[in-house]
């Protein structure tokens, strides 16, 4: 799998560690010493580094600081007990510097390194990834869905226990919560996780155009059909299908996706036969599917169809002391889309934003940390944020 040195002083957290990794098949390497773990990391090249940040003891943070200096990228996972926004700032400065919440969570630890091991193999596979229909292949990381607060665990507990069944799951949520990264998570950590996963915006289907769509159709079944064209279904086929924004779909598109969960076959427009499909359905919505179905606009089969295991999204309103490990992850996202960009910000503008409303919620602060990138120096302060943030916040 790959290398990793652990720095720690506390022999039962090393040996703790070094049986969880040994387990999932890391090379695993050990320092208790700054200097002798600095010069490990100088002389040998390793594919990730796990130290803690002790408040009496703050020796894995200069291991870190010691190391970028020198133009070392190896990625730091940095096990924090309290999550302080000292701390998190100074994270935030270095590249390639994630927080690990301490005491560990093994299985949050072992999601975090698949995904940088998976780093370099996600480039190559992306290239290869059809924009058309939005397939994600296994081969990619796992979606990034950040957040430690009680209500994001008790998600990601969910989550755990759905993935490796084919159950279907509802997903609720208002906008810009991460509905899709959830789907998306579901599907990586799945027994499909190596077939297509099929992303549907079924508000953007016009609804005479919804069959073709999501069933495909024969060459000349109508006017523009120059060509056969397999739909979502069939191209989800041993996988997994998202069917976001559910409740926008029509009553009369709602009835045919109601028999193809019944009798999972699908006939193309224009066919004669009728084909069999293995398809998992995951399903979103930012509505009140119950009020929907009371109001005549969703029907009610179709929901108890889909809604075998909800899930509800958390609203960032919900999760404020998520907001801090947010900004440090887009922060890093900006950093990797652009080499020469410098960006860091400070306590109180953390503190400004964790105060603003966030209607729009997680997609909202993202677009918000993109133009403060843009638009402040270096250092993003709280008069940026009042500015450039609060200004505008609904």
């Amino acid at each position: 799998m790959g290398t990793i040195l652990v720095f720690n002083a506390i022999k039962a957290i090393r040996l703790s560690l070094k049986e969880f990794l040994e387990f999932e098949s890391y090379n695993v390497e050990f320092e208790e010493e700054l200097n002798s773990a600095y010069s490990k990391l100088i002389s040998t090249e390793y594919d990730a580094v796990i130290c803690d940040i002790d408040p009496s003891r703050m020796e894995g943070m200069a291991l870190l600081e010691k190391v970028r200096q020198n133009n070392n990228k190896t990625p730091f996972l940095m096990m924090v007990k309290e999550l302080d926004l000292d701390v998190i700032v100074k994270i935030i400065k270095l590249e390639r510097s994630y927080l690990v919440k301490n005491p560990v969570n093994l299985g949050r630890l072992k999601q975090k390194l698949r995904e940088l091991f998976l780093e370099e193999e996600k480039e190559i596979v992306s290239k290869k990834v059809s924009e058309q229909n939005r397939i994600v292949l296994n081969s990619c990381s796992l979606s990034s869905i950040i957040g430690d607060s009680s209500a994001m665990q008790n998600m990601f507990k969910i989550i755990d226990k759905v993935s490796p069944t084919d159950q279907r799951v509802l997903i609720i949520g208002s906008n810009g919560t991460g509905k899709e990264l959830v789907a998306r998570r579901i599907h990586e950590c799945s027994k499909r996780c190596k077939k297509p996963f099929i992303a549907v915006n079924c508000a953007a289907i016009p609804s005479e155009l919804v069959e073709s769509y999501l069933f495909g159709h024969e060459k000349g079944s109508f006017t523009s059909a120059v060509k056969m064209h397999k739909g979502s279904f069939e191209q989800a086929d041993g996988g997994t299908l998202f069917l976001d924004e559910i409740g926008d779909m029509s009553l009369s598109a709602q009835a045919k996706i109601l028999r193809v969960l019944q009798e999972k076959k699908i006939m193309r427009v224009g066919g004669e036969t009728e084909m069999p499909v293995d398809v998992r359905v995951i399903a979103a919505t930012n509505k009140d599917l119950r009020q929907e179905i009371k109001e005549g606009r969703f029907r009610e089969d179709l929901y108890h169809r889909l809604s075998v295991i909800p899930i509800r999204m958390p609203s960032l309103a919900e999760r404020r002391e998520d907001i801090p490990l947010l900004i440090a992850y887009f922060i890093e996202k900006i950093k990797e889309a652009s080499d020469d960009k410098t960006i860091t910000i400070d306590k109180e503008a953390i503190e400004a934003l964790q105060q603003l409303p966030w209607t729009g919620n997680v997609r909202e602060l993202e677009n918000s940390i993109e133009r403060l990138s843009v638009l402040c120096n270096n250092v993003i302060t709280k008069l940026d944020v009042d500015e450039y943030v609060g200004a505008y916040s609904l």
